[in-house]
């Protein structure tokens, strides 16, 4: 079995230290208060290309031969090792392609292309890219660079437990880390239990691609696909055998997190950490929030925050979900019969209620019900479920019929 040690960190650490930074640990106070734990962010989101995957990519192009980097490197990625691998070539002097899925957000793709990486599209899933890049390699024979599969990868992207056991003076009890192909879990797994050997190493998934959940269930690899994610960055249907075999061996539990409570847990990490993560940063906080994973009383628990490269109009969208989800926004048709007057008061009730009203479609036979009645589609602004069950009530109480939408 390929091996990963906490030797081989430490020696990535060194190889990339004048490249990465050190990133923040920063406590969650309001994390910590609903859980009774002692809850702490390490901000990959801040890191150089807004990810941890610089530290894998550039351990990884350190080690190449100048053979290798003659011919040039190609990669496939969801973005973020993208960006890790257009940054290092660019660093070195390298040609650098770069596969990714064309559903990969905007921001990704100009940023990799920013630092100079030729880029293609192919596919919706972090797969169908890797497909398109052993192709490509077949073809120009450049040097393929595995965005997680790889003992220099997962060892780079070890240091950010390096880094983090050292700024809490090794007082980690918990780590909770994302799980795409399994690259940082595995590499922070070695890190935890070298130092700590009781520390728990909790990997978060989606459920929509809970790939590598199947596997650790099973005991064997395993590929699964159910659904597209607004986390993409750990959208992987195949796991790598290196880092199954590492996180099956190191990793005590593997958890699963909905689409609803990622977007949920973006949400609650803008407005009480001022931090912005990209849906695969955020499972971590998602698997705290949901209740998926539940600490002991005064844990101490570090939630990986593995990237910040969110695209804006994704994070709009989630945003909606996430204050949906809260009772903070709601959608409902209010029908009426179409006389003048009532739809000035359905307004002034809502106005009354203390709701704010984003955005109302009113039209007569909108709702096709009869050639008497009028329907209104409004989104409103409240403040939580128990706000919206008093507006709901108080339009009933005037006759008017209402149905969330």
């Amino acid at each position: 079995m390929a091996k990963v040690t906490l030797e081989d960190v430490k020696k990535a650490r060194e190889t990339i230290k004048d490249i990465v930074k050190k990133t923040d640990v920063l406590e969650s106070t309001k994390l910590s208060e609903k859980t009774g734990a002692h809850v702490y962010y390490k901000c990959e989101n801040l890191q150089k290309t807004g990810s941890f995957k610089v530290r894998g990519a550039c351990n990884k192009i350190a080690s190449l031969t100048d053979e290798e980097k003659a011919n040039g490197v190609i990669a496939a990625s969801a973005g973020n090792h993208a960006q890790g691998v257009a940054l290092g070539a660019k660093l070195t002097g390298i040609k650098a392609t770069i596969a990714m899925p064309a559903t990969a957000p905007l921001a990704k793709v100009s940023a990799t292309k920013s630092y100079g990486a030729e880029v293609v599209l192919n596919g919706t899933v972090y797969d169908d890219a890797y497909a398109k890049a052993v192709e490509v390699q077949k073809e120009t024979g450049a040097t393929f660079l595995h965005p997680f599969d790889d003992e220099y990868v997962i060892a780079g992207q070890g240091t950010l437990a390096l880094e983090f056991f050292e700024q809490l003076d090794n007082k980690v009890d918990t780590v909770l880390c994302p799980i795409g192909g399994g690259g940082i879990l595995a590499g922070v797994s070695v890190v935890a239990k070298a130092l700590n050997p009781s520390c728990k190493v909790i990997g978060v998934q989606t459920a929509n691609i809970p790939s590598m959940k199947a596997s650790f269930d099973k005991g064997e690899l395993t590929s699964a696909f159910n659904a597209p994610t607004i986390a993409d960055g750990i959208a992987v249907k195949t796991p790598g055998n290196i880092t199954f075999d590492i996180i099956k061996e190191l990793v005590d539990e593997v958890v699963v997190v909905e689409e609803d409570e990622i977007a949920e847990a973006i949400l609650f990490m803008m407005e009480s950490q001022k931090i912005v993560s990209e849906g695969a940063g955020a499972v971590s906080t998602a698997a705290l929030l949901s209740g998926k994973y539940t600490p002991a009383a005064g844990e101490n628990v570090v939630c990986v925050v593995s990237g910040g490269n969110v695209d804006i109009n994704t994070l709009y969208r989630m945003i909606g979900v996430a204050l949906a989800k809260e009772g903070r926004r709601v959608t409902f048709r209010v029908s009426m019969n179409d006389k003048p007057g009532n739809f000035t008061k359905v307004t002034n009730i809502i106005s009354d209620a203390g709701a704010n009203i984003l955005s109302v479609n009113q039209g007569s036979f909108a709702s096709g019900d009869s050639l008497t009645t009028q329907s209104a589609e409004f989104v409103l602004e409240t403040l939580d479920f128990e706000h919206i069950e008093r507006i709901k009530s108080s339009l009933k109480e005037e006759g008017f019929c209402v149905k969330e939408i």
